[in-house]
């Protein structure tokens, strides 16, 4: 098995940790295998549709975002430097709804977060730069996009405190959470 899961952040986020093979040359590991994924998260019927990439400067924070109609399961992975990662359960009927956990990835820990459908996710970057690869399982829908605010103090997500935050407009703008459009 190329992958196992690390641990169950919230109900349905999996921290999933890759066998790396490591010698003198450097390293190698199995990035993604549909089959084993299917097994890991117990999703028989998954299927990637879009793969994004995302390369910020050190300080920028993205999200909270999420699509509402069209939501999007995520599998996200850190292809250089760090970054602090943040999911917020958005599912009213979740024994987790509203809760919020911080994680931080990287190309060293070589780590993937597994984000399903129905949570809020954003990111802030701790190293110089980062690149981060994520899979969708539903295509982008400009009109399905929502935004929580990422400094909602209802939700009193924990973010890094030591550097210049740089957030978007759109970000900026994002709705609190008591405003926004939740899943049931």
């Amino acid at each position: 098995m190329s992958f196992t899961i690390e641990k169950e952040l919230i109900d349905g986020v999996k921290l999933l940790k890759p066998q790396i093979f490591r010698d003198e040359r450097g390293y190698f590991y199995e990035n993604f295998n549909l089959n084993e994924f299917r097994d890991l998260v117990g999703i028989k019927d998954i299927s990637f549709v879009q793969d994004n990439f995302s390369h910020s400067e050190q300080g920028v924070l993205r999200g909270l975002h999420y699509q509402y109609e069209q939501p999007q399961g995520k599998l996200l992975s850190v292809v250089n430097g760090k970054i602090f990662d943040v999911v917020v359960d958005i599912r009213k009927s979740s024994k987790s709804f509203k809760k919020w956990i911080g994680i931080e990835l990287s190309s060293e820990n070589n780590y993937q977060l597994w984000i399903p459908k129905g949570f809020a996710h954003g990111f802030c970057v701790l190293s110089k730069t980062a690149d981060i690869l994520y899979k969708v399982d539903n295509y982008y829908s400009p009109t399905s996009e929502r935004c929580l605010k990422w400094d909602d103090p209802d939700l009193n997500i924990n973010w890094p405190k030591e550097y210049n935050l740089i957030i978007s407009e759109k970000d900026l703008k994002g709705y609190k959470l008591k405003d926004a459009d939740l899943f049931e």
